[in-house]
């Protein structure tokens, strides 16, 4: 092969993989809304129902690096809307503070964000959904030799 045609040729975009952990009384609600309504969003996020985005440990956000996430997305009720009356501002401190720890791992801190959707906001989640797979996306892309993770260890970090 000619080294045009080779330069022209690109290996097959990997699915990306994004976890989610969901509060289960507004963020879950909503993307359930946004599922019965049928609207398109990104497939590549697997959802977490946790009973509040206050309880998201940030070592469970490294962990979920660790084990190949290319991103974590942390979705509650909106500030004062908590059902466990402050756990909301708890996610928001320690998803702050560990979005700034985030470089000392070498990981891109696109790759974690925090938002607030209610039960009622089935569409704002769609559009949260799409934004954060593209600027995961665009974080991957550049990624200094493709290294996305703290420990890959699928078949992408063996073709590297």
């Amino acid at each position: 092969m000619s080294k045009s045609v080779a330069s022209n040729v690109r290996a097959p975009a990997r699915k990306l993989r994004i976890v989610g952990f969901l509060c289960n009384w507004c963020s879950y609600a909503g993307a359930d809304l946004a599922g019965v309504n049928r609207l398109q969003y990104g497939h590549e996020i697997r959802i977490i129902r946790v009973p509040c985005s206050g309880r998201v440990n940030p070592l469970l956000v490294l962990k979920c690096f660790q084990e190949g996430a290319d991103g974590v997305l942390v979705a509650g009720c909106h500030p004062g809307d908590c059902h466990y009356q402050d756990g909301n501002y708890y996610a928001r401190r320690r998803m702050l503070v560990l979005q700034e720890l985030l470089h000392f791992f070498g990981i891109d801190r696109r790759r974690l964000r925090l938002h607030w959707v209610s039960a009622s906001e089935g569409a704002k989640w769609a559009e949260v959904v799409d934004n954060f797979i593209a600027d995961v996306k665009a974080a991957c892309e550049e990624a200094p030799d493709g290294a996305l993770s703290l420990d890959r260890t699928d078949e992408t970090a063996d073709a590297r």
